[in-house]
């Protein structure tokens, strides 16, 4: 029997466990065919779903519809659970070393509740070996069950975009695998039930693993090369979107562009990639590189902006700047690695008082991680004093419609708008005017 059937005859549950941006959408896709249970281990979180709130901002209301599901922290909820699919964040340390705490901890939690036959498998983002090497040596001594006799594992590695509205978890082809053909089949048949565009089997976990690590790595590598063109056009004076909106007219020309890489994805997956290459005795200089360059992109931005101000002679010893946006990417409420930070700590040391909004992200998340205190915004309120410089650092759908005239009112008259982004470009006819 396949484990879908029981599944579908509501006999038995599926477990999610990590009900973050890529959790809760797969456990509502899910709970819509199958009985589901949401496991986090924030009461906060699950109160707030639980009133179908999402703590993310990604998901409405009525997308907690017709879902048959049971949102918990009691793990004894997952003893129904014959399917664990463990959704949970990989973060990296402060010295850029993959922290597999919550991926562990997450395993420890559901092991005493695995039973034979059940099956787990794992969506958090990992370097090639680590479901094999040092999750499932977890399950085996805490439930004392046997891999593969006792129970399967597979991998199936999340491709949720944070504020992406057009390429979600239904329509976007999952990659699937497993410990053995079984498992594989069985696998991707449990996600054909929620991925109407169908699966991709890969021919083992590794695969998978590494597919999920160089997409994001792919990017985090092209996206260096961007910004370090910026830094080299910027010393010719020519702008950078010019050149990539000339280049881009060749058809094989890959449109990428420079700005600041943060997140828990693009500015964190190539460590993975690159730890695991360590410990093979392999100096992975191309992937170093590329986190190099978009790891020291905030301090770039921050520098230029203080350069631009003395040169149209303004101290900037007490001069007020405003930054525009410090989530880690436009439309989304996430501050999680935010390199806009790395701006404005980079104004600081030169004596420049910074205030900073965002019209998405939670002002209470930001002093509470930042230390820094959200102002609101000043096109609606006039803050009572103009600024020396405005740097757009997230090009959020809310900044879209500023003309100059929005920006001359809260500026001096020799004040730079810095346009990290590209979002003004060719509207500014009067103020000074930089960007990447």
């Amino acid at each position: 029997m396949m484990i879908t059937d029981e599944l579908l005859q509501k006999k038995t549950k599926l477990a999610v466990i990590g009900l973050g941006y890529v959790g809760l959408p797969l456990a509502l896709e899910f709970a819509k065919k199958v009985p589901v249970v949401g496991f986090d281990i924030s009461q906060k979180r699950v109160d707030l779903l639980k009133q179908r709130i999402d703590p993310s901002d990604e998901l409405d209301a009525a997308d907690f519809e017709g879902c048959d599901i049971v949102f918990t922290t009691n793990p004894e909820e997952l003893s129904r659970a014959t399917v664990f699919i463990v959704a949970v964040p990989t973060p990296i340390n402060k010295h850029n070393h993959p922290d597999l705490f919550p991926l562990i901890s997450a395993t420890e939690t559901i092991a005493p509740y695995i039973k034979k036959g059940d099956y787990v498998v794992y969506e958090s983002t990992v370097y090639p070996g680590a479901t094999e090497e040092d999750c499932i040596p977890v399950i085996e001594n805490i439930s004392g069950l046997k891999f593969i006799t006792d129970f399967k594992v597979g991998y199936s590695p999340e491709r949720i975009n944070p504020g992406d509205k057009v390429h979600t978890l239904v329509n976007t082809t999952k990659i699937v695998s497993g410990c053995d053909p079984e498992s594989l089949e069985n696998i991707a048949e449990l996600y054909n039930l929620v991925v109407q565009v169908g699966v991709h089997k890969a021919p083992s976990i590794k695969v998978a693993e590494a597919a999920k690590i160089i997409e994001n790595t792919q990017r985090d590598v092209n996206i260096a090369l961007m910004n370090e063109l910026s830094i080299i056009f910027g010393r010719m004076g020519i702008n950078t979107y010019d050149v990539l909106e000339a280049a881009g007219t060749k058809w094989n020309f890959l449109k990428f562009y420079p700005g600041l890489v943060g997140g828990h994805c693009i500015g964190v997956d190539p460590y993975y990639l690159a730890h695991k290459a360590k410990e093979l005795k392999y100096h992975p200089q191309m992937i170093n590189s590329g986190r190099f360059v978009n790891d020291t992109m905030g301090g770039y931005i921050g520098k230029q902006v203080v350069k631009r101000m003395i040169a149209n002679q303004i101290n900037p010893v007490g001069a007020k700047v405003l930054v525009m946006g410090v989530t880690f990417k436009e439309n989304v409420s996430d501050i999680r690695n935010s390199k806009v930070f790395d701006i404005i700590r980079e104004l600081k040391d030169y004596g420049v008082s910074v205030d900073a909004t965002d019209p998405l992200a939670s002002a209470e998340s930001v002093v509470e991680e930042y230390g820094v205190q959200l102002i609101p915004s000043p096109f609606q309120k006039n803050p009572g004093y103009p600024y020396a410089a405005v740097v757009a650092a997230v090009s959020h759908n809310a900044y879209a419609g500023l003309a100059e005239s929005d920006f001359v009112k809260i500026m001096l008259p020799n004040a730079i708008l810095v346009d990290v982004k590209g979002l003004y470009r060719n509207q500014i006819r009067t103020l000074s005017y930089w960007s990447l």
